[in-house]
């Protein structure tokens, strides 16, 4: 036994927590019988016996959970999510492939959802993917037009990159077919250059109207604006989704002031029910170097951590940046946010600075970008724990993930991208888009693999993608590429715990069930690491507790720990 952590009897009521197997993903001791936890914190690991002895020298009677044939791993960290969109897009109408395979259904479907709005609020959808319908293409503006023309239409692309409008928004927002393409996106034109509808990237400013969230050309808009009640709602609604995959911390991997004001509130009103770390877009960054927020700022459950940057744009929306075209498409090219001087001036100020970059970049030029940028930047001031991400590096050539690994570049992969649209990326670039998310060939090079979701575009489902991860096979029962890219189960068991913290620079306190480690752990029906790959996504999430305290329970949902919880039993009628 290891020392005993220090403890507050003032803060909870000390608990030791026993499970048929707790997978500590601690390199010491990878497995333990049992662990106490008090004051939010884990105090001691080891033998029930051990356990127990602990608890006894520090004059503590704690109360005993035991889990009789279930596994206990830590709390699983979504290091890239965007959970006040994700609440957000809970709140719009479904027009998702589960829901909706043609056109003409999307179109009954956002009908139907209108009928139950105020007259003139706009009409939004989530979730369309232009190659899993019946048409194999994006809507167009005129086919929205058939939902309303009084008022904004809007469904996004289950990218959110972007999507398609109808034409009042065009008209409300004064764009037109001579409208020119911003910097960084594009309103898409059909062949007698009239406006079909589709807008990405940089072009998404428009739909957050005259008095909304700003953000140039530094990457796609979804900061749409809601009353700030409203968006307390969608932030309870969401915890709720991601405590019930088991995730306990998250990254908040794009923050404008919709957010921040958002987690602020929440916090004030003592919501918070999981860890946040956010990362501001960089077109704030003048706003955060005046403000001097380049060290630890925070407490335990919100925190600032870096900067968040765009290369390219998104392989799911064909905005990734290919210059020699997409063999689905020769006449689509994607695009980059910014040229690789101006993206490069953006990485040196924030890393001068002290600050941590996570920059999306997927295609083999917008990744080359970003690894030429940093390397310039760690010459002029070095440090070898930077921590630079590039968020998920889709498609880097062997040759840059050498480079990654010498630089220290922490690659933050989302495999259930693969696993839901894993062939569309073949249908994109052709049998390159075998080797999306190269996760087997990080871990040869020696490049650290974190797995997140991108909530909303996949759900947070931490099984689901360590399960990708480990077969590669989609959902239609494909496997994308050969089995060198797939890792091990303990392998994609760290990238979602331990390697998250690490990449969140938080690994003192989350991460694996050590002593004096915040008690953020998940109850499972099976061992992840035991039953056969394909089964790992079928695992029943039992529990979720964070800072020793139950926060889910299956068949309960949300436990009422703070007011998320509260609010969100009472939404429930609990």
């Amino acid at each position: 036994m290891r020392q005993l952590a220090t403890y507050d009897a003032r803060d909870s009521i000390p608990t030791i927590v026993t499970a048929e197997r707790i997978l500590t993903v601690d390199a010491e001791r990878p497995e333990a019988e049992a662990f106490l936890a008090a004051g939010g914190r884990i105090l001691a690991v080891g033998s029930l016996a051990e356990v127990e002895a602990a608890a006894a020298e520090a004059g503590l009677a704690p109360e005993r959970v035991d889990h009789p044939g279930a596994t206990v791993v830590p709390g699983f960290i979504d290091a890239h999510a965007h959970p006040l969109m994700y609440g957000q897009m809970l709140t719009w109408i479904d027009v998702s492939p589960a829901q909706a395979g043609s056109i003409p259904e999307i179109v009954e479907l956002l009908r139907r959802g209108a009928e139950k709005l105020p007259a003139g609020a706009p009409i939004r959808g989530y979730g369309y993917e232009q190659r899993n319908l019946a048409e194999r293409r994006h809507p167009t503006r005129q086919e929205l037009d058939a939902v309303a023309t009084d008022r904004e239409v809007y469904i996004m692309n289950a990218s959110g990159h972007g999507g398609v409008v109808n034409s009042f928004t065009f008209e409300k927002f004064g764009i037109t077919r001579d409208t020119p393409n911003p910097e960084g996106g594009e309103f898409f034109r059909d062949a007698d250059g009239e406006l079909t509808g589709e807008l990405s990237d940089a072009a998404c400013n428009v739909l957050t109207g005259l008095h909304g969230v700003k953000i140039g050309h530094h990457g796609p808009n979804f900061h749409l604006g809601d009353e700030p009640a409203e968006h307390q709602r969608q932030l309870d609604l969401v915890q709720r989704e991601f405590l019930a995959g088991g995730v306990t911390a998250i990254g908040d991997a794009q923050v404008s002031k919709r957010e921040l004001a958002a987690y602020l509130e929440a916090a004030d009103r003592g919501a918070l029910d999981m860890r946040v770390s956010m990362y501001f877009l960089s077109h704030l960054v003048d706003q955060v170097l005046e403000l001097g927020l380049t060290g630890p700022f925070g407490n335990a459950f919100l925190s600032a951590t870096g900067i968040k940057l765009y290369a390219d744009g998104t392989l799911g929306g064909w905005t990734a940046y290919f210059p020699e075209g997409y063999v689905g498409d020769p006449c689509r090219t994607g695009q980059l946010y910014h040229e690789p001087a101006e993206y490069a001036g953006l990485v040196r100020r924030a890393h001068a600075a002290g600050l941590q970059t996570a920059t999306h970049a997927q295609s083999p030029t917008a990744i080359a970008m970003v690894v030429d940028a940093i390397e310039a930047a760690l010459a002029e001031r070095p440090d070898p724990d930077a921590r630079h991400r590039i968020e998920h590096c889709g498609l880097p050539t062997p040759e840059d993930i050498g480079r990654m690994a010498a630089l220290g570049i922490r690659p933050v992969n989302q495999t259930q991208h693969y696993y839901n649209w894993g062939e569309g990326v073949e249908q994109a670039i052709g049998t390159p888009g075998e080797r999306f998310n190269p996760l087997g060939e990080f871990v040869a090079a020696g490049v650290p693999v974190t797995i997140s979701s991108d909530a909303p575009v996949a759900e947070p489902r931490p099984l689901e993608a360590i399960q990708a991860a480990v077969t590669r096979v989609t959902r239609r029962g494909h496997q994308l590429g050969p089995d060198s890219l797939c890792i091990s189960p303990e392998a994609a068991l760290r990238a979602h715990t331990i390697e998250g913290a690490i990449t969140l620079g938080r690994e003192r306190e989350l991460g694996s069930i050590e002593i004096g480690k915040r008690a953020d752990f998940v109850v499972l029906g099976a061992n992840p690491l035991e039953v056969a790959g394909s089964e790992i996504a079928a695992i029943p999430v039992r529990e979720t507790w964070v800072d020793g305290s139950r926060r889910f329970a299956a068949g309960a949902g949300v436990v009422a720990a703070g007011a998320a919880g509260a609010a969100a039993d009472a939404e429930a009628g609990r």
